[in-house]
């Protein structure tokens, strides 16, 4: 029965491949009597010479990688009550891992990205799975790594036990060579109907492994949480241009452009290119004729793609990330010459990503690249998921800066200094501070005076006073 498949969109995710032939074989299943069975102790597992007699060895599901050489069958080690399921009987082979006195496998984990008290908005609230030696599992749950309640310290055996499951055969071959190489691979999860990115990697203490569940659904802009509508629909307006959505990791960056896209898919009919390191939220064509390129499988790099993408027609171009100065001249360029381009970056706040871009050139072309991004760039929206109040996932606080003409000659002339300044004076064009935005949010209780000073990038502009409300109350400790 197939448990998963690893996801054709990622380059390290190959079908084609037949699975490790299984070193030891599993043993067959004990039958449940009235009276506990006495504990065997486990075999280790020795190289041996192959035997004089040949065995057919039972084959592992589809889907499902056997056990190397060294490492405990899970079924011969010491196993916690095993309560009833109507899981497949395949799965059940891989139940590795100690939780509230149960064993459970890395399905079983992957299964918790799903549950229902566990989203927000269409979206999980748990963002990613560690998996490491020596401490018990742990996820991201609205922003904060959270111990697995009741689970075990991991183990080497166990940990391959988790991991294994999930990687094909030249997964394997790389993390057991002469040095490791890391795994960066995605994986479709068939009966949950879920996606994963998988990065595994060996520290001091062993294996270790991060998994991100990436949503399927796309949400609505309106539910973004947007401090004014009406940008998102200038933004949907837009037929040439920069737009570049910036934040750190996990601050929801990837999934405010697919929103944007997803919307422009269903009203406008236009030929849209994205290239992407992986790809995250598949779309599927409505009215707009979409390719969908990811780096490492459809191309070799960002540079490279972009360059192609402009000779393939493109009215709507989105780049995954601007990482070096070829990409980002190539980006400046295509914007130029009358394409709308979506992209990323890695920035605190909107007038960071002036800089970066400008940064990103030597001195001497410091200049050229000022006048040239003055006229490209049509809007920067930065930001940052919150804890919400109430405890109930998080909240996303923006900061939207459009370029005006006070905008455009402030990047120009290397003012940038006075663009926080002119941001705070130009509300009639619907741009907005980080600040401002958090003081709304705050207004409204939907998060507290503590987030609030937390995350803003500039607290003396916070302006929130003693008499500010009444004290935030201590949100309950998640638990996962």
């Amino acid at each position: 029965m197939t448990i998963g498949t690893h996801d054709p969109r990622f380059h390290d995710g190959i079908t084609d491949q037949p699975l490790v032939t299984p070193v030891v074989p599993r043993p067959a299943a004990t039958p449940v009597t009235t009276a506990p069975p006495v504990a065997a102790s486990p075999v280790p597992v020795a190289a041996t010479s192959a035997p004089s007699v040949h065995v057919e060895e039972p084959q592992p599901p589809v889907g499902v990688a056997p056990m190397l050489t060294g490492q405990v069958p899970p079924s011969a080690a010491p196993r916690a009550v095993r309560q009833g399921s109507d899981r497949p009987s395949a799965e059940a082979e891989l139940d590795v891992y100690e939780v509230g006195g149960r064993m459970v496998s890395i399905f079983d984990l992957l299964r918790r990205f799903g549950e229902g008290d566990k989203q927000a908005g269409g979206l999980s609230r748990l963002a990613d799975l560690h998996l490491k030696v020596g401490g018990p599992a742990r996820f991201r749950h609205d922003g904060a790594l959270v111990p697995l309640e009741g689970a075990a310290d991991l183990t080497p055996e166990v940990v391959r036990g988790l991991v294994f499951p999930l990687m094909r055969a030249e997964h394997l071959r790389k993390l057991e060579q002469d040095p490791p190489e890391d795994v960066d691979a995605g994986y479709h999860f068939d009966q949950a109907m879920m996606d994963f990115r998988i990065n595994v990697f060996h520290d001091r203490d062993g294996l270790a492994m991060v998994v991100r569940a990436l949503p399927r659904s796309v949400p609505n802009p309106s539910v973004l949480g947007f401090p004014d509508q009406q940008v998102v629909e200038e933004i949907l307006n837009l037929r040439q241009g920069l737009v570049v959505v910036t934040g750190i990791t996990g601050s929801g960056k990837s999934t405010t452009i697919a929103s944007l896209l997803h919307e422009l898919n269903r009203r406008a009919r236009l030929r849209v290119i994205t290239l992407e390191d992986p790809v995250e939220y598949v779309m599927k064509p409505e009215r707009c004729l979409i390719s969908q390129r990811e780096v490492g499988r459809n191309m070799r790099t960002f540079a490279g793609g972009l360059r192609s993408a402009l000779r393939e027609d493109p009215d709507v171009i989105f780049l995954g990330e601007i990482r070096d100065s070829e990409t980002a001249n190539l980006a400046l360029a295509a914007a130029e010459t009358g394409h709308l381009v979506f992209t990323t970056l890695h920035t605190r706040d909107a007038k960071g990503v002036v800089t970066r871009i400008v940064d990103l050139f030597p001195p001497e072309r410091s200049r050229e690249v000022m006048s040239q991004l003055s006229f490209s760039l049509a809007y920067v929206i930065a930001q940052k998921l919150l804890p919400r109040k109430d405890g109930k996932g998080r909240a996303a606080a923006f900061e939207i800066l459009k370029n005006v003409p006070s905008i455009s000659n402030l990047i120009r002339t290397g003012a940038w200094h006075q663009i926080y300044a002119t941001m705070q004076l130009s509300a009639k064009e619907r741009m907005v501070t980080l600040e401002k935005h958090l003081l709304w949010l705050l207004s409204k209780g939907i998060i507290s005076r503590e987030m609030a000073l937390q995350h803003a990038n500039d607290q003396s502009q916070l302006m929130v006073g003693s008499g500010t409300g009444a004290a935030p109350a201590q949100a309950r400790k998640p638990q996962v």
